[in-house]
């Protein structure tokens, strides 16, 4: 077998990559942290996004599995990606109640007073659901004179 034909056994047709893709964000949804880091350390790209925008950082922090939001922030992706809907990772972690991974994201970078295209913000997503260790952590993190 030859270089050239050992590389095209290789390559995957458009319908295996799509389901290898789909298995991808299963894994960020479901939270599998170790397989997370190994995809991550074998090329795949941090900020991966799929058919709706969302990127594996915001289907881990929406299903609040934050140890997979740690490793895909140990490996540079981007809080503040926004899918195809204009929401933020924040805004589902908060919606969720999820503090620690609203920590992490905060702690990541990710804008407090970023809204989504309806203009809802993270902290305005925790007071409608009445998740006030999430509001009283953001109000905590926004600049004093940007509140009022």
């Amino acid at each position: 077998m030859t270089d050239t034909d050992i590389s095209a056994s290789q390559t995957m047709t458009e319908d295996e990559a799509a389901e290898f893709a789909e298995q991808v964000f299963d894994v960020a949804r479901q939270g599998n942290a170790v397989m997370l880091e190994r995809l991550l350390e074998k090329g795949l790209p941090a900020d991966l996004r799929n058919h709706k925008g969302d990127t594996l950082l915001m289907l881990a922090s929406y299903h609040c599995h934050a140890d997979a939001v740690r490793v895909l922030l140990n490996h540079k992706a981007d809080p503040e990606i926004r899918n195809d809907n204009g929401q933020s990772p924040i805004a589902g972690a908060a919606f969720k109640g999820d503090l620690a991974v609203v920590r992490l994201l905060v702690e990541a970078g990710a804008d407090v007073d970023g809204a989504s295209a309806d203009g809802r913000t993270a902290l305005m997503m925790a007071a409608m659901f009445n998740r006030n260790e999430i509001v009283d952590y953001l109000i905590s993190q926004v600049v004093p004179n940007k509140i009022f």
